[in-house]
């Protein structure tokens, strides 16, 4: 058999191996994993490999410590002005220094793109993380806002509870609603060219920040660099 034959051959066991194509969506096979066996401190640790390979910036903490971390992180970026969305937690800033901005979901008090570029980072929460692929997902319910309040600040601090970390992507979407607007971050914004010059915060931010809080008293260490 020759390339051409061989290369023939393998698209025709493919075509045989493809569903037909009157085939309804209901009766779509879906075989891919629903369950995980990891227990959820090993999803943790995880997410947070995941995170420092993307080059993100993680700290650990308990509830009851969570203002105070913020308020370290913000001190330690040197921010002078933070934005948060509508719904945020407020105890979550009570202990931060710095002006403290609210994006409001009212078109006439939503902070205008000029507005978003002048502050130095966003705090938010977020609807779910995913272990496997390090991936943070908002869906724009209170407390995270638009996708543009995450887009156009220079740096982004995002909660997450260690009961938002699944596995991997079948578990989040299973509690997401896939109609509201859902903004998928996987590290920092960043993109390379053809020579693999790696350039950060082209299409969001540079720095992106991740806390994480246990259920049970953690260590505030962070891991990875800027």
């Amino acid at each position: 058999m020759n390339a051409r034959e061989e290369v023939l051959a393998r698209l025709a066991a493919a075509h045989r191996a493809a569903p037909p194509p009157d085939l309804s969506y209901e009766d779509i096979a879906r075989g891919y994993r629903t369950t995980s066996d990891s227990s959820p401190e090993a999803l943790t640790e995880l997410l947070i490999d995941r995170l420092v390979d993307y080059r993100a910036l993680v700290r650990q903490c308990s509830a009851d410590d969570l203002g105070g971390t913020i308020a370290c992180a913000v001190e330690e970026r040197g921010a002078y002005t933070v934005v948060v969305p509508a719904g945020l937690d407020s105890s979550w800033t009570a202990n931060l220094s710095v002006n403290v901005r609210t994006d409001e979901p009212s078109s006439d008090d939503q902070l205008s793109v000029s507005e978003l570029d002048a502050v130095d980072g966003v705090i938010t929460s977020c609807a779910v993380a995913i272990a496997e692929t390090g991936t943070l997902i908002l869906d724009g319910s209170p407390g995270q806002g638009r996708r543009v309040l995450t887009l156009i600040p220079d740096y982004h601090l995002c909660v997450v509870f260690a009961d938002q970390i699944v596995p991997d992507v079948p578990q989040a979407l299973g509690r997401l609603t896939a109609t509201r607007p859902l903004t998928m971050i996987s590290g920092p914004s960043a993109t390379s060219d053809i020579e693999l010059n790696r350039v950060e915060g082209v299409h969001g931010p540079r720095t992106l920040e991740v806390i994480i809080v246990r259920p049970s008293t953690g260590s505030g260490r962070m891991e990875g660099s800027e």
